[in-house]
């Protein structure tokens, strides 16, 4: 299908040029032989070179000029040439501006060339000269709108494969969120509880007071471990977003309850603080305090946040301890610096830890200041509002100037050469007034009613010339050349307007202000076509001018309607599938946090109740114990997320499905009612590797998945190390949202892709050597 797309056009431009050579087809003859040999090469040229406008779109642009070069020699009357507009629309669309600009001025300048050349230095060059120009202009104008419509398509499809893969990683990604709460709170408090009590009990005997503090202290501890834990068990049940209340004083506070336990520390917190990166901060500052009263007890230690260039600096450092830690030995989880880089580089920062020369700790981070990039963000969203329209806009508004200037160059090509010159500043005067009608077409995206009413307005600057100069009746009638640009703007209300309820009035107040204006023009000097004319022959004109301009300002306004209409139902249903993935990511996170809510219930709240229990009984040595036990159950239940799994309710995460489950899903397919075929399974996928295997299993399901309801059929087949994978039947499948995240799914396992628009997809993934050694894939749950 692709391959016909790319040669239809070029072959009908090549038998409508053929028919023009048949004898008798042409009114002034065919060219001679050795003409007729060089258009026809000039046709194979421009044929092969229109070909490969989609892959090498220079390139084919360099073969059409060098085509239309040797055919307008070869016949100047007789050779049409519309390769090389085509071929520049291919540029504009898929060649950035720059380039584009170099294309049209490398056309321009081979059209130019010629036309002298061929025409000479007369004043009919002036009229070619402008023709080809406003041609050529409004070519890769559309040629560029076209690419911003393309470049849209493909940055919400982008976005929306990074809502599917966010969907895809939600479990993940929140089972890493909760074993860093859970290791930050618990650690922080339980941790404390331990050093204190094992330090009690050492001292037992020579400092027997110490006894009663460990004992306040533990159920002081633990309480505020309960309260904690019950808060981050209401945390799992919230399904709101982050919290971007200023965490200064939070900050603060959490620095404040470390020295309350006998530490030296201090601490310069800036204002403000707010948003993901300040959760981080938060985290971060409690871990490393945590690790520092672990293998540190009693050292100082400093706490520092700066802001910086739109970053947040963070320093937390300790000295070396006083004197060896005891008991520390397995406290920790093993995860307090992994834990600390996992929380920098969720908000896109980095974090370092490592030994200070003195012999204490130091932990270093820098993250992206919320507050500070919220502005550039904004600014950077106007800059790409205003490049989007840096070239199409313009493009347009130049071609509706130099189109109808083109019309009055031509129209005065047979004037004597006296009669031209007296009229010449009236001519530059009709030009001056055709530019200035154009201009507002500048702003016709941002501001179309604005532009319209400017439109409308400055039409009637030409009957107010006619009547105050006055122009002459010969030279104003040039000024209806402008009637070109009232369709532009009338487009541009219907397609960036507010719909089709708020712009109908556009098309009758473009035809009545159109009519009007032209039959001003018409009748200023009292004559119309060379008769006199009166107050009846004026109405009688604007009539037939209002039933000639009503169908075209409606048709152009219903094309308006059109594009509008096709814009704004991709729109939403871009924003329809990016909020249905949100949704099913929420709901997979939120899933997540009720199982592990109950596991965090039952693995860590009994034994921080048993611990304040021990301490109002006044046993110490069982608060140790429990202290540590509670620590034993966290670091199990840390152990299970970073396993997958932590063996609660809910069990283990099942593993991924892969190539082996796809008869289960056409299994599942039809049994609601879809007719879907499979083949080539098992053959085709034994012994692939595992991450193929899924990979094949997710294109396939995101395939069938897009909505279709008619029948599919997929194929596998495995040649020379190659999976070929062929799923007909799918549609929606073949293009937008689900066909962004097939080439990136594919991309990522390093294969091909090829979407045909009658509904089937072919892809290729290396499969390995032919005499690969077999690895059996055993079915998963889902089979």
């Amino acid at each position: 299908m692709e391959t016909i797309r790319n040669w239809l056009l070029p072959l009908l431009l090549a038998a409508g040029q053929g028919v023009l050579l048949w004898p008798g087809v042409y009114p002034d003859g065919t060219p001679g032989p050795l003409a007729l040999a060089a258009v026809v090469c000039a046709l194979a040229v421009e044929t092969a070179a229109l070909g490969w406008r989609r892959t090498a779109p220079v390139r084919s642009l360099a073969g059409t000029l060098a085509a239309g070069v040797l055919g307008g020699f070869a016949w100047p009357d007789g050779y049409v040439g519309l390769g090389p507009l085509i071929a520049l629309y291919s540029v504009a669309v898929r060649c950035p501006v720059p380039v584009t600009v170099r294309a049209l001025a490398a056309v321009v300048g081979v059209d130019w060339v010629g036309a002298s050349v061929t025409e000479g230095l007369r004043p009919p060059l002036l009229s070619t000269m402008a023709l080809s120009l406003g041609t050529y202009v409004l070519c890769a104008g559309l040629g560029e709108a076209r690419r911003q419509w393309l470049a849209g398509r493909l940055s919400a499809a982008r976005r929306l494969a990074g809502a599917e893969r966010a969907r895809l990683l939600a479990g993940d990604q929140e089972r890493r969120r909760l074993a860093r709460e859970l290791h930050d709170v618990s650690a922080h408090h339980l941790t404390s509880v331990v050093v204190t009590a094992d330090a009690a009990l050492r001292l037992r005997d020579d400092r027997p007071e110490l006894s009663a503090e460990a004992l306040a202290f533990a159920e002081r501890t633990g309480t505020e471990t309960l309260t904690a834990l019950q808060r981050l068990v209401g945390l799992l049940r919230d399904t709101g977003g982050p919290d971007h209340r200023p965490m200064s004083g939070r900050i603060e506070e959490l620095v404040a309850g470390f020295g309350r336990l006998g530490r030296p520390v201090t601490a310069r917190i800036p204002d403000g603080l707010a948003g993901p990166a300040a959760e981080a901060v938060h985290g971060i500052v409690r871990e490393a305090l945590t690790n520092a009263l672990r293998y540190a007890p009693g050292a100082a230690a400093r706490v520092d946040v700066r802001r910086a260039d739109g970053l947040l600096e963070l320093t937390v450092e300790n000295a070396p301890p006083r004197v060896p830690a005891q008991g520390a030995g397995g406290l920790g989880a093993g995860r307090g610096v992994a834990g600390m880089r996992e929380r920098a580089a969720s908000v896109g920062g980095e974090l370092a830890a490592g030994p200070t020369p003195e012999g204490g700790w130091r932990v270093r981070a820098t993250l992206p200041d919320a507050a500070a990039a919220r502005r550039p963000e904004e600014t950077g969203w106007r800059r790409d509002v205003l490049r989007e329209q840096r070239f199409a806009d313009p493009a347009l508004m130049l071609a509706a100037m130099l189109l109808p200037v083109a019309c009055v160059a031509a129209l005065t090509e047979d004037w004597a050469g006296a009669a031209r010159r007296a009229v010449l500043p009236e001519l530059l005067l009709v030009c001056g007034l055709l530019v200035v009608h154009a201009l507002p077409l500048l702003w016709r995206r941002r501001a179309p009613w604005a532009v319209f009413g400017a439109v409308l307005a400055t039409a009637w600057a030409g009957p107010v010339a006619v009547v105050a100069v006055p122009l002459p009746s010969h030279v104003a009638q040039f000024l209806v050349a402008g009637t070109l640009v009232e369709t532009l703007a009338g487009y541009a209300v219907a397609a960036y307007g507010p719909g089709a309820g708020h712009t109908w009035p556009a098309p009758v107040v473009a035809t009545l202000g159109t009519a009007g204006a032209v039959t001003v023009l018409a009748c200023a000097d009292g004559m119309v076509a060379g008769e006199r004319a009166g107050p009846a022959d004026a109405v009688l004109l604007s009539f037939l001018l209002s039933v000639v301009l009503a169908p075209v300002f409606t048709a152009v306004w219903g094309a308006g309607l059109l594009v509008r209409r096709r814009r704004v139902r991709a729109v939403a249903y871009d924003d329809f599938a990016f909020a249905s993935s949100m949704w099913q990511a929420d709901r997979a996170a939120e899933a997540e946090r009720q199982r592990l809510a109950a596991t965090l219930r039952e693995a860590v709240l009994t034994h921080t109740r048993a611990l304040v229990g021990a301490a109002r009984r006044g046993e110490l040595a069982e608060v140790t114990d429990t202290a540590r036990a509670a620590l034993a159950a966290m670091r199990e239940m840390l152990r299970g997320l970073a396993d997958g799994g932590d063996g609660g309710p809910g069990g283990p995460l099942a593993p991924s499905p892969s190539a082996a489950d796809l008869d289960a899903l056409c299994r599942a397919l039809r049994s609601a009612g879809r007719e879907v075929r499979l083949r080539g399974l098992p053959e085709a996928v034994r012994g692939l590797p595992p991450s193929t295997q899924v990979s094949v299993y997710r294109i396939v399901e995101a395939a069938l998945g897009a909505g279709d309801p008619g029948p599919a059929r997929v194929t596998l087949r495995r040649r020379r190390g190659t999976l070929r994978i062929t799923v007909t039947g799918v549609r929606l499948a073949v293009a937008g949202p689900v066909a962004e995240r097939l080439r990136v799914q594919v991309v990522a396992g390093e294969g091909r892709i090829v979407c045909e628009p009658a509904g089937r997809l072919r892809v290729s993934l290396p499969a390995g050597a032919p005499g690969a050694p077999v690895q059996e894939v055993s079915p998963s749950p889902y089979a």
